[in-house]
């Protein structure tokens, strides 16, 4: 079994950014601008802007972090994104969700200007994903690909299943692991909370990709051995004998899975860490666009 260790290809991506900004900046050209609003102050939103600002700093990256209280009106909002789309020194900016409910998100995310999506929520850029034209890939389904070419992986002709069909992670995968090319060129299923008895078809994969948000929902009974499985979900479950009050947990059964796989990724440290990355090689790649 092989572990697809997420922290140390993103470490291996942000060294590989930091010297591409350090050439920028010895050419006296301006380095990547990344900013991200923040509306309210959910905790776990909280804490992953804060890693965004610090990886920002670590490649070399300037940052701008916009906060806005929770009673920030959609128009407040909506100003605030026609001010970053306007402004040349920012090159990509995300918009941190969830928003209060009083806001539309997608009004908001349709308001963002394509070529400064970064997080690659767009309408414009999914559909320019699913044509396999040039576009901002979601970062989360950008760094499960990178995690399978570099752990070379192999996908072509192979049966996946998607499980969940989020617009965040689900979707996205289900058309890039369908497109042509390396990783891709799979046969892909995708599953969701209503498929009726999953199983049959987790037990046929060669490759299950979990994004459904339910603890260690995915046993050892319900794949074959040698499978590849990857696990987006991270949830926070009560355990009043941790320190913290509670253990973060995966969709998959890790240890009585791992048994079986012949790759697998964490939870910590597997497809979480690669999200960040990406949305730099993202903001980096706005750069590059813009200049």
């Amino acid at each position: 079994m092989t572990l697809l260790d997420g922290k140390k290809t993103s470490n291996d991506i942000k060294d590989e950014i930091a010297l591409e900004v350090q050439a920028m900046k010895e050419r006296g050209e301006k380095v990547p601008h990344l900013a991200a609003v923040l509306v309210g102050e959910d905790g776990a939103s909280l804490t992953y802007v804060g890693s965004k600002v610090r990886a920002c700093e670590r490649v070399g990256f300037e940052s701008t972090l916009v906060k806005m209280p929770a009673s920030t009106s959609e128009e407040e909002l909506l100003a605030k994104v026609k001010e970053l789309n306007e402004n040349d020194a920012i090159d990509g900016y995300i918009v941190q969700l969830p928003l209060p409910k009083h806001i539309d998100e997608q009004k908001v995310l349709l308001a963002v200007d394509s070529e400064k999506d970064v997080d690659g929520f767009h309408p414009e850029n999914f559909g320019k994903m699913a044509l396999d034209m040039p576009a901002f890939i979601p970062a989360t389904p950008y760094g499960i690909m990178e995690l399978l070419d570099r752990y070379d992986v192999d996908t072509q002709g192979k049966n996946t299943v998607v499980i969940g069909r989020s617009h965040i992670v689900g979707r996205p995968m289900s058309i890039l692991m369908s497109r042509k090319g390396n990783p891709g060129n799979s046969t892909v299923t995708l599953t969701h909370s209503r498929t009726q008895n999953i199983e049959e078809f987790t037990k046929e994969a060669d490759i299950i990709i979990s994004a459904l948000g339910v603890p260690e929902f995915l046993k050892a009974d319900m794949v074959k051995e040698g499978v590849t499985v990857i696990d987006v979900g991270i949830t926070r479950v009560p355990d009043e004998s941790h320190p913290k009050g509670y253990v973060i947990k995966g969709d998959v059964d890790f240890e009585n899975v791992s048994a079986k796989a012949s790759f697998i990724t964490p939870v910590p440290g597997g497809v979480g860490p690669m999200t960040i990355a990406m949305l730099l090689k993202n903001t980096l790649l706005a750069r590059k666009v813009r200049q």
